[in-house]
């Protein structure tokens, strides 16, 4: 008997087609591998992400390496554009200002990370109580929610500043995050008030978990998504507050610095020495769009439609 006689042979030759067919096929990965490479594929994001990174080590290591901080030296010269010596030029009374810029910077990146952690975890809570018992609860939390909204972060910084006779960066961190955290709530609570219907609760209430447990170990890590990218978009925004506020004044003050402060006192040398206002005015605008281009990388990761990946 020949090859082309034998019955194996031809039934090997039609499976052929269905293994290729297969390995074209996609492939099930867990969640976190699903995540991950949805990421990569936003290119524009991964970008901003090394970007955001350099950043962060230009703030908090660079200090330690370069030779000057914020303060005043005498052996600095007064007013000298960027140089070798001075890559971020000088000011007139004798800082380099690239020693500033990475002071400033690390006080801005410490505030909006703090502002982060702070509307993350008591937005999301409030958002989450809110959104699961409904109700009359649900309607004085939310109203609650309204008052806060309405209450000028400005005043109370002016208050916090009358009292401290200065603020540092952590009460102004601490002022955005306790008043900024009303927008995270409202989005938690829009996601709780559907996924409180779905089945995975009521077969935890059958096993006789209590109303906490479903909160905390149920409910708050199906919408942690949605929290991760709201917190990217919170410190772009509490980013873009300290420095309005320090610009104007009521935010981090001297012997400190910020992104918003150098700026502020570098207002009136825009065409006279220009690099003094619109270096730190550059690291605000691309802090903020990193982070904003990262949010936009994240919400497609995590974007639950998405659940198979071709190989």
């Amino acid at each position: 008997m020949t090859e082309l006689q034998r019955p194996d042979v031809g039934l090997e030759t039609a499976q052929a087609p269905l293994r290729d067919a297969e390995a074209l096929t996609t492939e099930e990965r867990t969640q976190f591998q699903m995540i991950i490479t949805r990421f990569l594929r936003h290119k524009v994001a991964v970008a901003s992400l090394v970007a955001f990174i350099l950043i962060v080590l230009f703030a908090f290591v660079g200090p330690l390496v370069w030779k000057y901080d914020h303060n005043i030296y005498r052996d600095i010269p007064s007013d000298q554009p960027p140089s070798w010596d001075h890559p971020f030029g000088t000011t007139r009374a004798g800082q380099d200002v690239m020693g500033q810029v990475m002071r400033g910077t690390q006080q801005t990146l410490k505030v909006g990370f703090v502002v982060a952690l702070l509307t993350t975890g008591i937005g999301a809570t409030w958002g989450a109580i809110a959104g699961f018992y409904r109700g009359r609860v649900d309607a004085v939390m939310m109203r609650i929610v309204d008052v806060i909204i309405v209450i000028p972060i400005l005043v109370v910084v002016l208050v916090l500043a009358g009292f401290t006779r200065g603020t540092t960066w952590f009460s102004v961190a601490l002022i955005i995050g306790l008043f900024g955290w009303t927008s995270t709530a409202r989005v938690v609570r829009g996601m709780v008030l559907s996924l409180r219907e779905q089945e995975f609760v009521e077969a935890s209430r059958a096993m006789g978990a209590g109303d906490g447990r479903i909160i905390f170990r149920h409910l708050l890590p199906n919408t942690a998504g949605v929290i991760i990218v709201d917190a990217t978009l919170v410190i772009a925004s509490a980013i873009l507050v300290e420095a309005a506020l320090s610009f104007l004044g009521f935010g981090i003050q001297i012997p400190d610095t910020s992104l918003g402060l150098l700026i502020q006192n570098a207002q009136t040398a825009v065409f006279t020495r220009p690099w003094l206002f619109y270096i730190p005015g550059f690291f605000v605008i691309f802090i903020v769009l990193t982070i904003n281009f990262i949010g936009d990388g994240l919400r497609d990761a995590l974007d639950p439609r998405q659940q198979m990946v071709r190989r």
